[in-house]
C-alpha cells in the first residue's frame, strides 16, 4: 500500500496528539466548563489551527533552528525567547506528568506513582529510538480502542439521568478550551520537525494541517460526548480515568483491559513527543548560550525527566494537565507573536492567522484554572530568572 505524504503527516501528528487530552483531559475540562466543554473543544481546535500555521511558517523561515525558542529568539529577541522557553518547559513538564499519571491510573492504579516514574525513565531512555516506528501502530491501536469506547457508551442508556444543562458561561467555555487546547499540540511533530525528522513541504501541510486538526476535533467530540453521556459532567469531573469509568458505567467492565492497552500505547507514543519537545528547547538554550553546556556531564534527557518527575510527584494529574495546557498556551502566544513579524516572502498563510492565534492563546492561558495559572506563572518567572542569571554569569566569567 502506498502512503501519500499528506496521510503520512497526519498519522505522524496523530501519534503525538492522542494522549493526555483523550485519557484525562475531559475530566478537568468538565470541571471547568461543565456540559459546555464540547463547544470549548471547538474553540481549542481553532486556536490550534492558527498555532499550527504559525509554527509551519517559522520552520520554513528557519529550518535549522531548534524549535519555538529559536524562532522567538530570532524574531523578538533574547528576553521574550527566555520567557517563551520557560513557558514551554513548564508546559512540557506538566503534560509529561499528566501522561505519566494517566498511565498509572489506567494500567497500574494501585502503584500509580511507581508506574508513572518508570514510564518517564524508560521513555526518556529509549523513546527517541522508537519514535519512527510506533506512530502508525499507535494511531491504529488508539483509534480502535476509542471507537469501542464510543460505541459501548452510546449503546447503553446511562444509569442515572443526565445532569441538567445550565446556561453557557463564557469563562467556563474559555477555561475548558484552555485545557483541551493541549490535546491538539502534537501538530508540531510535522509543522516544526526536529533535526533529522522528515520535513513536509508547504503544499503538503496546506492539506494535512486542517485534516489533522479536524480529525482530532472529531475524535475529541465523539469521545467527550460518549463519556458525558454515561457519566454526566459532575461524575466526569471527578474521574481519574474517564474512559475506563465510562465503560464500567455502560456495563462494559469486560472491555476494561482493552482500554488499558490503548492507554499504555497512547501514553508511550505521546510521551516520546512531549519529552522530545522539552529536549529540543533545552538544545536551543544551550546553543544560544542561555543555558550552560551540560551535555558533557549528563544528557539533556535527564533535565527533561527531572522536570516532568517533579511535576508528577508534586501535582495531581488533573492539575498537572492544567499546568501543561496553561504553559503551552503562553508559549504559543510568544510563538504567534514572533510569526506576526515574519517577512511576507516567508509566509504561506496570512499574518492575520498569527494575530488570531496570538489573541486566542493569551485568552486561553489567562482562562486556565486559578491554581494552574498561578503555578505556571511562578514556574515561568523562576525559569526566566534562572536563564537570565545563567547568561549574566557566563558573560562575567
Amino acid at each position: 500500500m502506498t502512503v501519500t505524504p499528506r496521510a503520512g503527516a497526519v498519522v505522524l501528528a496523530l501519534g503525538a496528539t492522542l494522549g493526555a487530552g483523550i485519557l484525562v483531559g475531559s475530566a478537568p475540562a468538565a470541571a471547568v466548563a461543565g456540559p459546555w466543554f464540547l463547544p470549548a473543544v471547538a474553540l481549542a481546535a481553532l486556536t490550534a489551527l492558527c498555532c499550527a500555521y504559525s509554527t509551519a511558517d517559522q520552520h520554513r523561515a528557519y529550518p535549522d533552528a531548534a524549535g519555538g525558542y529559536a524562532y522567538i529568539h530570532n524574531q523578538l529577541g533574547p528576553w521574550p525567547a527566555r520567557i517563551g522557553a520557560s513557558a514551554h518547559l513548564v508546559g512540557r513538564a506538566g503534560l509529561a506528568a499528566a501522561v505519566a499519571g494517566a498511565f498509572g491510573a489506567y494500567a497500574f492504579p494501585s502503584d500509580r506513582v511507581v508506574a508513572g516514574l518508570g514510564l518517564l525513565v524508560v521513555t526518556a531512555a529509549v523513546g527517541r529510538h522508537l519514535a519512527g516506528y510506533v506512530a502508525w501502530a499507535a494511531v491504529l491501536v488508539v483509534v480502535a480502542v476509542l471507537v469501542v469506547v464510543v460505541l459501548v457508551c452510546f449503546s447503553v442508556p446511562p444509569a442515572s439521568p443526565p445532569d441538567p444543562v445550565g446556561p453557557a458561561r463564557f469563562d467556563g467555555i474559555m477555561g475548558g478550551a484552555a485545557l483541551m487546547f493541549a490535546a491538539f499540540t502534537g501538530f508540531e511533530r510535522v509543522t516544526a520537525p526536529a533535526r533529522g525528522d522528515r520535513v513536509f513541504p508547504a503544499r503538503v501541510l496546506k492539506v494535512s494541517i486542517p485534516v489533522l486538526v479536524g480529525a482530532v476535533l472529531v475524535v475529541l467530540l465523539a469521545v467527550g460526548a460518549a463519556v458525558l453521556h454515561q457519566l454526566g459532567p459532575a461524575r466526569l469531573a471527578l474521574s481519574p480515568a474517564p474512559l475506563r469509568d465510562a465503560l464500567v458505567a455502560a456495563d462494559g467492565r469486560a472491555l476494561v483491559p482493552v482500554v488499558t492497552v490503548g492507554a499504555v500505547v497512547a501514553s508511550v507514543s505521546v510521551l516520546v513527543f512531549v519529552l522530545g519537545g522539552a529536549r529540543r528547547t533545552l538544545v536551543g538554550l544551550v546553543e544560544s548560550g542561555d543555558l550552560p553546556n551540560v551535555r558533557a556531564r549528563w544528557p539533556l534527557e535527564v533535565v527533561s525527566v527531572a522536570l516532568a518527575a517533579s511535576a508528577f510527584l508534586w501535582l495531581p494529574t488533573s492539575t498537572a494537565f492544567a499546568v501543561g495546557a496553561c504553559g503551552t498556551a503562553f508559549y504559543y502566544g510568544f510563538t504567534n507573536a514572533s510569526a506576526r513579524v515574519l517577512l511576507q516572502e516567508d509566509r504561506t498563510w496570512p499574518m492575520r492567522t498569527a494575530c488570531l492565534g496570538l489573541g486566542l492563546s493569551v485568552l486561553l492561558a489567562m482562562s486556565a484554572p486559578a491554581d494552574a495559572l498561578i503555578t505556571t506563572v511562578a514556574g515561568v518567572v523562576v525559569g526566566t530568572g534562572l536563564l537570565g542569571l545563567a547568561r549574566i554569569r557566563q558573560r562575567v566569567g
